[in-house]
């Protein structure tokens, strides 16, 4: 196998930095001023550079991370292909850093960690995750509709959607129109959160207020672009 650089350490030297981190929880902690502040504990293990992306090659720049590794009599030959430079047989989790040129890509190489060190106390962040998964509910819990009444002869339809369209004219049902489903388990991003506290030695990330997704969730982390 390819001598690898799985003993060295890197930052992702771009404004679009991020890193990789899995939910552990919520806990409360004092503040400077005395107050109490909910946060979430995030745990930053490692990430691990996996293919270094150049604009000549594949028409733009990137750093592919590999998170979570697997055993290796869990992966499969086109995973142990691709991952062969990293140093681990292959990930349950990778996702790509877009940075603004190749330039940002300097002084990054397969197999290297990628740290956290572009963030300190107090900086704003971009958190990105999926959100927990309801599966399918009704409007009530899925949009905050009233229902129907819940007595004077109403009958079976306490939960339901009530009308959902018109007469002849137009005589269809928008496209949009809120409705029972699927709820949950969604791609969602929180701008500007403010980190509380960040122990790299530890590997803990203390973020202001709540994070979408469950426990053991893989939460994405990057410097906020409205801070």
């Amino acid at each position: 196998m390819e001598e690898n650089n799985t003993q060295t350490s890197a930052t992702l030297n771009s404004d679009r930095g991020g890193i990789l981190g899995v939910k552990a929880g919520m806990t409360q902690v004092f503040g400077a001023d005395g107050r109490v502040l909910a946060v979430t504990v995030v745990e930053l293990k490692k990430n691990t550079i996996t293919q270094i992306k150049k604009a000549a090659t594949e028409g733009y720049s990137a750093v592919q991370v590999g998170f979570l590794p697997k055993k290796a009599s869990r992966v499969n030959r086109a995973e142990t292909g691709h991952f062969k430079r990293s140093g681990n047989p292959g990930y349950y989790h990778a996702q790509e850093f877009r940075v603004e040129n190749d330039k940002a890509l300097e002084g990054l190489a397969d197999g290297q960690e990628l740290t956290a060190a572009f963030l300190k106390d107090g900086d704003l962040v971009d958190v990105s995750s999926v959100s927990k998964g309801k599966g399918f509910q009704g409007v009530m819990k899925r949009y905050h509709y009233a229902g129907g009444p819940a007595s004077h002869g109403a009958s079976v339809n306490h939960r339901s959607i009530g009308s959902i369209g018109n007469r002849a004219d137009p005589g269809k049902v928008f496209k949009g129109k809120k409705m029972a489903g699927h709820m949950g388990h969604r791609h969602v991003s929180i701008q500007n959160i403010t980190i509380v506290k960040i122990d790299l030695e530890k590997g803990i990330l203390l973020l202001n207020g709540s994070v979408p997704g469950p426990k053991s969730g893989i939460v994405t982390i990057r410097k906020a672009v409205k801070a």
